[in-house]
């Protein structure tokens, strides 16, 4: 769609006038000669209060496929060798694990 039009309308038709980037930008295909006839920003802006340049809204970027994927992980998937970064120490502290232990009997001895 931007190949349209020229240069010097591709210029002020940037983010600095709709403040975002290009793949944002809706350009009227039915009017693509008035919309290339603007040759600086005031022009561009009325073109926008007219609208035929609109700004799009921004894409969805749903969290579906990553619910999935952690849930998945609560029931051990995804997890095997080729997954696993660092040592074993690194992902789990045998120090946790050994004051978690200590804390158990601990409370057992209180108990009994």
């Amino acid at each position: 769609l931007w190949k349209w039009f020229p240069l010097s309308f591709r210029s002020v038709s940037r983010p600095p006038v709709l403040k975002c980037g290009e793949r944002r930008i809706w350009l009227d295909p039915s009017e693509a000669q008035e919309i290339s006839m603007a040759n600086s920003r005031l022009n561009v802006r009325k073109l926008v209060k007219d609208g035929l340049i609109i700004k799009k809204p921004v894409a969805v970027r749903s969290r579906s496929r990553t619910r999935a994927r952690l849930e998945a992980k609560k029931g051990g998937n995804h997890t095997g060798f080729g997954k696993r970064h660092g040592t074993i120490e690194a992902r789990l502290k045998s120090k946790i694990l050994w004051m978690r232990r200590m804390r158990v009997l601990r409370r057992l001895l209180r108990k009994y």
